[in-house]
């Protein structure tokens, strides 16, 4: 029997750490680890069209998974690639395993056009670098990177494997390594939060797996023990919503709603929340959201043990005993007319599936839907936590696969969804539940808010076609279907509504352009 070689290693280690998929899009130094996909069972591999849709499954995966998945993907352009959606995994808190091909040692000398700074292309968007530097050490890395990719709230995990060490004997697997405990709640901080929670004027601000549906109703119970206030940040990894189930809205977007909204409160504590700040600096406006005389309370960050802090803030308030408020059923009823941000809103929120996961970046359209989706039937709904654009197409690959019996929607739009249409044919040839949703304004609408937001009140034609998504208009239906993908154009609210009904209502991925 021939002796391991460092790619078999990796395999066999990644799969007893628990990584049992990978998103990939390899390349020739790769090619070993491919090959011993067909030597080991077990681990199931994606193959994406880009690596930016690889690593955004990546960041999918771990949100509704729980645990990391791997990427595979090639030397220094491939990881640059898919950086961008990596950089929304670490804002997250997702945990992600990148698997980043090598040239040989021997043949880093010799400058090959594709030779680049792996680990200087990593380290901004990762908690952990390494590089192995023989076969031996692979597996044993590969242990340690799972490990850094698991520890709390998750993270993202950069591997090296110069292609020597891949197909070079001497392979060793390595067991799991323990993940770190999260770090507990101070006592003396606890009842500072606790007497800092009386009245309207006081906020409890959720961040993190403060929003799970049973820390939602911890908080809800905290709020009707001591007339808080609760909000969570304007963009969060996860949110478990619906009708009956705790409600909490967002702090808005736009810099005027949220000083408007924050402006009231005299005693913020944040839980697993970060203190509110402004998305963008604006001439003449603050970029910390909160009043200057407001006192804020940090009880524990996204990365400690969030469910025990709730726990002991709810004891300590006296909430144990009190009824939280629950959201009610959405009404129902028939919604018509044209497609505005409105009545998309409104057919949303009487058409989302029981347990579905929906995938927001419908950055300018969505500002409606919140309200209007708080009483939809239960589900889980995620945000673009980076701001890097095109990530949802590709976390809804990773959602889909991590929760293969619920149905999974993405909202886009048609700006966002051009960074990385290649999802499309991923989700085609995976045969994935998931419903597509294009606003198509054909315009980065957006930045058109952002331009009176910075000041410039009467742009000129050369600035607005800059942000003009015509010349020629995006055949949104022709795209999909030449990947693979059955789509449906639609104008109006009620063809809207029929048409997620025939979506919901079929397995495999299907799409709808809606033309605003």
């Amino acid at each position: 029997m021939s002796e391991m070689n460092g790619a078999e290693s990796l395999v066999r280690s990644l799969l007893n750490s628990g990584v049992d998929t990978c998103f990939t899009n390899p390349g020739t130094s790769e090619m070993h680890f491919v090959a011993a996909l067909d030597q080991v069972p077990g681990m199931r591999s994606v193959l994406a069209l880009f690596e930016g849709v690889a690593t955004g499954a990546a960041d999918g995966y771990y949100r509704m998974a729980r645990k990391p998945a791997a990427t595979l993907l090639h030397l220094g352009p491939g990881l640059a690639n898919g950086i961008s959606n990596l950089h929304n995994a670490k804002k997250a808190g997702s945990g992600v395993v990148n698997i980043v091909g090598q040239h040989a040692a021997s043949h880093l000398e010799l400058d090959a056009p594709l030779t680049a700074d792996i680990e200087g292309l990593a380290r901004p968007v990762s908690h952990w670098v390494e590089t192995s530097l023989s076969a031996a050490d692979v597996g044993r890395d590969a242990a340690r990177a799972v490990q850094a990719a698991r520890s709390a709230p998750g993270q993202v995990a950069t591997l090296i494997l110069p292609s020597d060490t891949a197909w070079s004997p001497g392979g060793q697997v390595a067991s799991a390594l323990p993940v770190p405990a999260r770090a507990p709640v101070e006592a003396e901080t606890l009842e500072q939060a606790a007497a800092a929670l009386s009245g309207p004027d006081s906020l409890l601000l959720l961040g993190g797996e403060a929003l799970t549906e049973e820390n939602l109703e911890r908080a809800g119970r905290i709020a009707a023990a001591t007339g808080c206030a609760l909000l969570s940040e304007w963009a969060n990894a996860r949110m478990e919503r619906g009708a009956g189930r705790v409600p909490v809205a967002r702090v808005p977007y736009p810099i005027d709603m949220a000083l408007e909204a924050l402006s009231r409160y005299r005693r913020i504590v944040l839980l697993g929340a970060r203190p509110p700040i402004g998305f963008f600096a604006y001439p003449g406006k603050p970029a910390v959201l909160t009043p200057p005389e407001a006192e804020i309370i940090a009880l524990v960050d996204w990365a400690a043990d969030l469910d025990g802090a709730l726990a002991g803030l709810e004891q300590a308030v006296g909430g144990a005993g009190t009824v939280p408020v629950l959201a009610p059923p959405v009404a129902s009823g028939s919604v018509s007319g044209p497609c505005t941000p409105e009545t998309v809103a409104a057919v949303l929120g009487q058409h989302i599936p029981e347990g579905a996961i929906v995938l927001d970046e419908s950055v300018t359209t969505g500002r409606a839907f919140h309200g209007a989706t708080l009483g939809a039937a239960p589900h889980t709904w995620i945000n673009n936590c980076g701001g890097s654009i095109g990530y949802s197409l590709a976390a809804a690959i990773g959602a889909a696969i991590a929760c293969p019996d619920r149905k999974v929607m993405t909202l886009t739009g048609d700006g966002s969804a051009m960074y990385m249409p290649q999802a499309l044919w991923t989700m085609a040839r995976e045969a994935l539940d998931i419903t597509v949703v294009i606003w198509a304004n054909r315009s980065y609408r957006i930045l058109l808010g952002e331009l009176s937001g910075v000041g410039v009140m009467n742009p000129g034609p050369r600035a607005l076609d800059m942000l003009s998504l015509e010349r020629p208009a995006i055949d949104w239906v022709g795209q999909a279907q030449s990947l693979g993908v059955p789509a449906a154009r639609v104008e109006r609210a009620e063809d809207f509504a029929l048409a997620l009904e025939q979506g919901f209502s079929e397995a495999g991925p299907n799409l709808i352009e809606v033309v605003l």
